[in-house]
């Protein structure tokens, strides 16, 4: 009888590599905006005629033009002027905009019982009403018999106002923002050696074998603490100008050490130098070490 023997799986051997979760975030909201529309001299305005108006001067709203139509003897023949009708349109191209609106008549007895009909502060079955082209209207045939109002605290010294609220409907997709920032080559030591080489901003002098080389005090004092010590420290000599070196002749010194390559390394990698440095009375014999 043959046996059978389960071996484990290897850990890791079939693991599906993941990848890291992206998000975004669609959000809807509503860009408002108000106007108030003052009708001055409504018993003048009164008789002009069904579907006859007078209209508000346009303002902005969510990048969109709208305009109040005031109706004094109503926008539909059927209802023969009893009442007053009151829309909001659009009055600047676009197709499909959505948007909620609000009219409110103001009680100008300063009672505050305005009258309003707002799609604010409400659920909406069918969401937010749609315009679909330039002269689209949301409104009011009846917005209020027009017997009653002229006999309300609506009308004030022959004038009535109007508010308009107009929230667009507008929606946008969010997400975390990546950059991609290119990183420069590290070519410090490259950069150093060429500044080396122009002589710009020297303020050291190597004196070797009655030869003179210009050098930089903050490049030597960051790498080599004798250096910090002799230009920068407590027990600096006097004179950090001039820096001899003793037992080296110049050509030797030049292509081995001073060369601005041989530099490059010298400051990024290995710290290497060695010879006798003096200042004045003072002589310091610094070795190579590599790092």
């Amino acid at each position: 009888m043959g046996t059978a023997r389960v071996c484990p799986e290897v850990s890791g051997s079939s693991r599906s590599l993941s990848s890291p979760v992206t998000v975004s975030t669609s959000r809807t909201e509503t860009v408002n905006g108000f106007h108030e529309f003052k009708v001055s001299g409504y018993s003048l305005a009164k008789g002009v005629g069904v579907g006859k108006y007078v209209t508000s001067d346009t303002f902005m709203v969510g990048d969109y033009s709208w305009s109040i139509y005031f109706y004094p003897d109503g926008k539909s023949p059927e209802d023969n002027s009893a009442y007053v009708s009151l829309f909001i349109a659009l009055a600047s191209e676009g197709a499909d905009v959505r948007a909620l609106f609000e009219l409110t008549l103001v009680d100008q007895s300063g009672n505050g019982k305005h009258k309003v009909h707002s799609h604010f502060g409400r659920e909406l079955e069918s969401g937010p009403y749609t315009l679909k082209y330039r002269g689209s209207m949301w409104g009011y045939k009846r917005f209020f018999k027009r017997s009653s109002l002229e006999s309300s605290d609506y009308l004030k010294d022959n004038s009535l106002l109007v508010r308009c609220r107009v929230g667009v409907v507008k929606s946008r997709t969010e997400a975390p923002r990546s950059f991609s920032i290119p990183v420069p080559a590290s070519n410090l030591g490259q950069q150093l050696g060429k500044l080396l080489e122009s002589g710009k901003g020297c303020d050291v002098n190597f004196e070797v074998d009655g030869e003179t080389f210009p050098a930089h005090k903050l490049v030597l004092a960051s790498r080599s603490p004798v250096f910090r010590a002799q230009l920068f420290g407590p027990l600096r000599d006097r004179n950090t100008q001039r820096i001899e070196i003793k037992d080296m002749e110049s050509p030797i010194f030049k292509v081995d050490i001073y060369s601005p390559w041989v530099l490059q390394r010298m400051f990024l990698f290995t710290d290497v130098l060695s010879g006798i440095f003096s200042w004045g009375a003072t002589s310091v014999l610094v070795f190579s070490h590599p790092r």
